[in-house]
């Protein structure tokens, strides 16, 4: 695909860019990454690691929904049903949290707690309003409003029923009408259409995938309920660069990307401050899947990456560094596990040479012994049918002795002379 006027994307920049994906996948131990850079709305380039991405496939974007409730509170305002210093009471009676100003909310600086009480909200089924606001009385505060940066989702979901009631209609549906349609996001919704991502979380030890669950959120829906694509991010935000004449001004996108009150948050974006320039956008996380879309409002240049694990994505940092580029990758690649051998899996989790901690892994059909401090890979084995050998580091060669208790379970193990036990200097 051809680079667009003003980016500068040579076919020298690609390789670069697909080692940030490449290193993010093994390090991060994805089952798949995706990622884009964009002008002006459109891709750039694009690029897969993992067995299971797709550039079109529908990835969960967790709270990158909140950009989008966001520019809805400000439409409102710009609109002239709210003001950003009106209590949450004025639009929203009977909340717990009436005495925060709706500024506050937007900027995380109400000092709310960051989530609502009750189970997981993730990762459970949604309750309804009344629920919420029932299950979240004021008690919860943490600390005084405008005194430090506290990130909170209770806040934005409370901000979605806000516009819902200012405008007569759900937030869903406002989503749709005064968001997405506009700008032709026809892959962005509340829940995936066609093709689209499963969500996994990574088993520490064994490397093995566990499904995550796509829950609906209910109330806490304008928190982080949204699907959407690489594509449809570009145009998400090329918006936030330069506005639209049917949904928000960029003078008002401006005011959004200062800081309110704290160096790091906007009213509703995330900023990021690095390498000379700043971005504005958001990062994401759902159980099963991580996000971040961001964009230089300067040259219109934007960095997008999803993800389909729990964990393991840097969200914030592979924006910054998709962007820079990095120096191709020539390390191995990273697959689940989908069968652990016995002989492996009764050794995999926390042992200790004497008190220093280290973990083995199953990773690509081999052992591996880390370090936990620094954490960093230290040798490698494999499962032979007559012993467990050393195929990498200091232990190279050397045959891993399996030490059972009484009952056949292993209590320790040895290798050169070294003693792995699962408790420090068990005796």
């Amino acid at each position: 695909m051809p680079a667009a006027r003003g980016v500068r994307l040579t076919t020298t920049d690609a390789p670069r860019r697909q080692a940030v994906l490449d290193r993010a996948q093994a390090e991060g131990r994805l089952p798949s990454v995706v990622g884009a850079l964009s002008h002006a709305g459109e891709l750039t380039w694009h690029g897969v690691a993992g067995d299971a991405g797709a550039v079109d496939a529908q990835y969960r974007i967790g709270s990158i929904t909140k950009t989008l409730t966001a520019v809805l509170v400000l439409q409102c305002r710009d609109d002239g049903l709210l003001d950003l210093d009106d209590p949450l009471s004025r639009h929203l009676p009977g909340s717990g949290y009436g005495a925060a100003t709706i500024r506050t909310l937007l900027g995380h600086a109400s000092g709310m707690q960051a989530e609502p009480v009750g189970p997981w909200w993730e990762r459970s089924p949604g309750v309804d309003l009344p629920a919420l606001l029932a299950a979240n009385d004021g008690s919860g505060q943490v600390l005084p409003a405008g005194v430090a940066f506290h990130y909170s989702n209770l806040a934005f979901a409370l901000l979605g029923e806000v516009v819902s009631r200012c405008r007569g209609a759900s937030w869903t549906d406002l989503v749709q009408d005064r968001l997405l349609t506009p700008l032709g996001m026809s892959r962005t919704g509340y829940q995936p259409t066609g093709e689209h991502a499963q969500g996994y979380s990574v088993g520490h030890f064994a490397g093995t995938l566990t499904r995550e669950p796509h829950e609906d959120t209910g109330a806490m829906a304008p928190a982080g309920q949204l699907w959407s694509t690489l594509a449809d991010l570009a145009r998400w935000v090329d918006f936030l660069a330069v506005g639209h004449p049917e949904i928000l001004s960029a003078a008002t996108l401006t005011e959004m990307s200062e800081p309110a009150p704290f160096p790091e948050y906007g009213l509703g974006l995330r900023r990021l401050a690095a390498g000379g320039r700043l971005l504005i956008g958001h990062t994401g996380s759902m159980p099963g899947f991580q996000a971040c879309a961001f964009v230089d409002r300067g040259t219109r240049e934007g960095g997008i990456v999803l993800a389909n694990a729990t964990t393991g994505l840097r969200s914030d940092q592979i924006a910054l560094d998709l962007l820079a580029g990095q120096d191709p990758y020539d390390g191995e690649r990273w697959s689940p596990s989908y069968e652990v051998p016995e002989r492996a899996r009764e050794l995999l989790g926390l042992w200790f040479w004497g008190n220093t901690a280290h973990e083995l892994r199953w990773t690509n059909q081999q052992l591996e012994l880390r370090t936990l401090q620094p954490a960093e890979l230290s040798d490698r084995f494999v499962i032979e049918p007559d012993r467990i050998r050393g195929v990498e580091g200091y232990l190279l060669g050397e045959t891993l002795q399996v030490r059972r208790a009484g009952d056949g379970s292993v209590d320790s193990w040895e290798c050169a002379t070294f003693r792995f036990t699962r408790t420090p200097y068990d005796a």
